[in-house]
């Protein structure tokens, strides 16, 4: 089985709403992401799991739509927490949407440097 693993960084607001039976102050965060892609096969001929450049592009465009943003204000989130659970779930759906693959194996996210969440979908 081989793994790749890529990661960004990006910075946003959140807050989460009935925390502890009232809404969170605002805050922001520098947030990690870290992506991985599993498999067994190789392509041929690069002999490669997937290409490092096109998975980052993929990652960037993802990004791109939550970083310096509220993420309270974005559509998914104004009916899900935006939890570090949450945002990892997110990420992984929206790479699932622009890959010409498989889906990543997972994704997680890091809210501070000693704590993070992970999204992995059920095989």
């Amino acid at each position: 089985m081989y793994e790749v693993l890529i990661e960004k960084k990006f910075s946003s607001a959140h807050y989460l709403r009935n925390y502890h039976g009232a809404d969170e102050p605002l805050h922001g965060h520098n947030w990690k992401v870290q992506v991985k892609f599993r498999g067994k096969k190789l392509m041929v001929p690069e002999e490669y799991l997937c290409d490092f450049v096109e998975m980052h592009s993929f990652l960037d465009q993802v990004i791109g739509k939550i970083s310096y943003k509220n993420l309270n204000d974005l559509e998914f989130f104004k009916k899900m927490n935006p939890s570090a659970e949450n945002i990892a779930r997110w990420i992984y759906e929206e790479l699932a949407k622009l890959l010409p693959s498989d889906p990543p194996y997972s994704v997680t996210v890091w809210e501070t440097e000693d704590g993070a969440a992970s999204f992995i979908a059920e095989e």
